[in-house]
């Protein structure tokens, strides 16, 4: 919800600034999301007088102009094409070095067709603040008075734009008033009294009347004719743009006005195109309407319209039908303020997959209460800003406005909440908000406003009265704890993630959480089977699919950053993956994945250039946090990724799993294949991996995966040798051979040289390995250890490989 903090003052009396507002806001459950100010991008912007205007010697569209800006310098000379520069026009003028935001450059001096030109006179789309461009901004001629001033200043826009998040059981939030009477409620200011003039009023009322009472209770609406349909002022124009909203006409924008203004949602219509009465029906099966965002939906009769005696034309509560909106030429409408059911406009817009803001207010649910009062507000906006004669209002049906009464207890207060409020504050507060209150007896009688369809028992009571006092009020209370040694809660799965977690920040990864849901064009972009998991109704279509992998979210945090300048990224996640059972249920699993690009180390006098991540980094990372989720990280098998399957995504001989068994995959990793770091738009080489926790093996009868630790009584001995095998030959098959020649004596082999040229001969590598020795009972004799190495030699030459001279 957007709001100026002049807009915001329309309605509460208050000296506070800016950050006590917005701190405020926060406190009480309006969390602030940003603050804008349009002013800023504008503040070299200048109201200038053309002093002079000819015709640019070398074209026949161009003017040559003489600006002054209000400075001490000689007039500028500015060559322009716009069709309506002249002298003595007054307009907005930006000198050399303003960036212009609407064209995107940074003004600087130039030559046009041989004639220096310094800076520009502006339009309105240069400057954002609409899409007129046929011409030059020309001022009123009193602006003279202001030549040299900022043109902020001058137009009063330096106005900040106010963000809150509005959760979606504060209705009454869901416009600028709801918003000023919580702020008057927390001390901030007083709430200013509504202003809802009585329209002069003749003739009757539409013809218009309700079929369909449980999607629309009530239905009211008038007439104004001989309205002209031109620009609205520019204070709402000035505000509307502040939020967000692009300005179409008069009409239409007074009904936008009215519903962020007092967040009551309300619909035109022209006359002129509708044949017979208004009613509020069900919509036939397959009835389409085209909507005002230009999209034909197909309806059904769940669904609410209002329909004349031809068809449909607005989808209740949702959004009005192209054909009967209020044009330019428009001259008779007749204003639509109705009530519909809030579930009801839930179900409709899930089914069409439709938003707007007039949904976002009904599902929620308007005031009931406000139908009148909205109704004529808009009706004087009508009339003042567009003329014409309004008719009597016709009301059919019934809004649910009877009062909700909670019976209170004030010390219901400190038993819930925690906090001790005074009864007399409570009641102020309470007052403020809206609720009517009889404190004669305890409990109280609280009759709850018609625009807080949330409250519905004492507890709401005190969420309220806790709210407006601070939850900063509430003391730190430590809970009870029972005596002896506290047994742990977590579960075994949920300590392991805290352990993997911690040991991934240590070895300085950086934690990433991502949505569970990603785009369809993510999920393809990894190959392998699509999700079985797509949203019906998603929040966006970027967050439709229901993720199989991790890698997507955190590849696209990877572009983030890479985008923001990042040399070094080194990103991990812990989450779900989700895919289906085979009893159709969902699947998910447990994951973590990890992602590496950039940089490993930065270029350094050492080794001179910035080194980058390889798959060997990679392999390094995930065996150190395997071995952190208590796997067993050295019993592990090393296998080529299988690259036609779900390993599409790594790069063919760059990639591998690391298995327990031939089949158990416990973790992938590699690089990652250059088509899919293309599609996430990353650059250069991106190291990936996903270690799967789902299929770590089930604790042993201790409690733990990993073996107990018993130190060795015996020192270790190492012996060194070196192999000349065949290049294609992978160093592990020749380590594995190793380790499985001797199993009680070898407790680990690693290659710590690779060596290849002609001494070794063509298509040969020479791979030096230290074998560590463990003697169990006794030291091994030299007899122990020459079979040792006998079984060595013989188990390499297995493997091809031959003792190197």
């Amino acid at each position: 919800m957007k709001f100026t903090l002049g807009w915001l003052k329309e309605h509460l009396d208050t000296d506070a600034d800016l950050n006590t507002i917005t701190e405020k806001l926060t406190a009480i459950g309006l969390e602030l999301e940003g603050i804008e100010n349009p002013a800023d991008s504008l503040r070299d912007f200048r109201i200038a007088k053309v002093i002079e205007a000819v015709q640019h010697p070398n074209a026949d569209k161009l003017r040559l102009l003489k600006v002054d800006d209000g400075s001490d310098k000689a007039p500028w000379q500015v060559v322009c094409g716009a069709p309506n520069a002249k002298t003595g026009l007054i307009g907005v003028f930006a000198p050399p070095g303003t960036y212009v935001p609407g064209a995107g450059f940074t003004l600087k001096p130039a030559k046009i067709r041989d004639v220096e030109s310094f800076g520009m006179m502006c339009s309105a789309r240069e400057m954002e603040l609409g899409d007129e461009h046929d011409g030059i901004i020309e001022l009123n001629p009193s602006a003279e008075s202001a030549v040299g001033q900022s043109y902020p200043d001058y137009a009063a826009m330096d106005d900040p734009v106010i963000d809150v998040s509005v959760t979606p059981n504060k209705q009454d939030c869901m416009g600028v008033r709801g918003i000023a009477r919580d702020l008057a409620a927390a001390g901030l200011g007083t709430l200013k009294p509504l202003q809802a003039d009585m329209v002069e009023r003749s003739g009757s009322g539409p013809d218009i009347r309700i079929e369909d009472h449980e999607g629309c209770p009530a239905f009211y609406g008038c007439t104004v004719s001989g309205v002209t349909n031109g620009a609205a002022p520019e204070w709402m124009q000035r505000r509307l743009k502040a939020i967000g909203q692009n300005p179409i006409s008069a009409l239409v924008d007074i009904t936008n006005y009215v519903m962020f203004d007092l967040g009551r949602p309300l619909h035109v219509y022209d006359m002129a195109k509708l044949h017979g009465p208004l009613v509020a029906r069900k919509a036939q099966v397959g009835e389409r309407l085209t909507a005002l965002n230009g999209k034909e939906y197909t309806l059904d009769d769940t669904m609410t319209v209002i329909a004349d005696d031809k068809h449909a034309h607005d989808i209740g509560g949702i959004m009005g039908g192209e054909d009967t909106g209020a044009e330019a030429g428009t001259t008779n409408v007749l204003i639509e303020c109705a009530y519909f059911t809030p579930e009801s406009i839930a179900r409709t817009g899930q089914k069409l997959m439709l938003t707007s803001d007039a949904r976002q207010r009904f599902e929620r649910g308007v005031d009931p209460a406000f139908l009148d009062d909205g109704l004529e507000i808009a009706t004087a906006y009508v009339v003042a800003l567009c003329g014409g004669s309004a008719s009597a209002i016709t009301r059919t049906g019934a809004a649910p406005t009877d009062a909700h009464i909670v019976h209170y207890d004030p010390a219901h207060c400190a038993s819930l909440g925690g906090i001790t409020v005074a009864p007399d504050a409570q009641q102020v507060i309470l007052q403020r908000l809206g609720f009517t209150i009889d404190a004669a007896k305890t409990p109280w009688s609280i009759t709850v406003p018609t625009w807080r369809r949330d409250v519905d028992g004492s507890a709401d009571i005190v969420e309220e009265v806790v709210r407006i006092t601070g939850l900063d009020s509430l003391p730190s209370t430590p809970l009870p704890r029972a005596p002896g040694v506290a047994k742990p809660t977590a579960s075994a799965a949920q300590m392991m993630e805290r352990h993997v977690r911690r040991a991934a920040a240590a070895r300085g990864l950086n934690e990433a959480v991502n949505w569970s849901f990603i785009s369809e064009k993510e999920d393809a972009a990894l190959g392998g089977d699509p999700s079985p998991w797509i949203l019906a109704n998603p929040i966006s279509e970027d967050l439709k699919v229901m993720r199989t992998s991790l890698l997507p979210g955190l590849l696209s945090a990877a572009k983030r950053n890479r985008s923001r300048g990042a040399a070094s990224i080194r990103l991990f996640e812990v989450g779900r993956r989700y895919f289906k059972a085979a009893d159709g249920s969902s699947d998910e699993r447990a994951t973590l994945g990890l992602v590496l690009a950039g940089e490993a180390t930065p270029r350094n006098w050492q080794s001179g250039k910035a080194q980058h991540f390889d798959p060997y980094a990679i392999k390094a990372e995930v065996l150190a946090l395997l071995a952190a989720a208590g796997a067993p990280a050295d019993k592990l098998m090393v296998f080529a990724h299988d690259a036609a399957g779900p390993g599409a995504h790594y790069h063919p001989g760059q990639a591998a799993t690391l298995r327990l068994g031939p089949k158990k995959i416990l973790a992938s990793f590699g690089a990652l294949h250059p088509k899919t770091a293309k599609a996430f738009g990353l650059k250069g080489a991106v190291m990936a991996a996903e270690i799967f926790f789902d299929a770590f093996p089930a604790k042993r009868k201790n409690g733990h995966m990993r073996e107990v630790y018993a130190p060795p009584a015996l020192q270790d001995v190492k012996r060194d040798f070196a192999f000349v095998v065949d290049d294609m030959l992978a160093a592990e098959d020749l380590l594995k051979a190793i380790r499985g020649s001797d199993k009680k004596a070898i407790a680990a082999a690693r290659i710590f040289d690779v060596f290849t040229g002609d001494d070794v001969g063509t298509g040969k590598k020479s791979l030096a390995v230290e074998v560590t020795l463990r003697p169990k009972d006794a030291s091994f004799t030299d007899e122990d250890l020459q079979a040792i190495s006998d079984n060595i030699v013989a188990a390499a030459a297995k493997q091809g490989g031959a003792l190197r001279g």
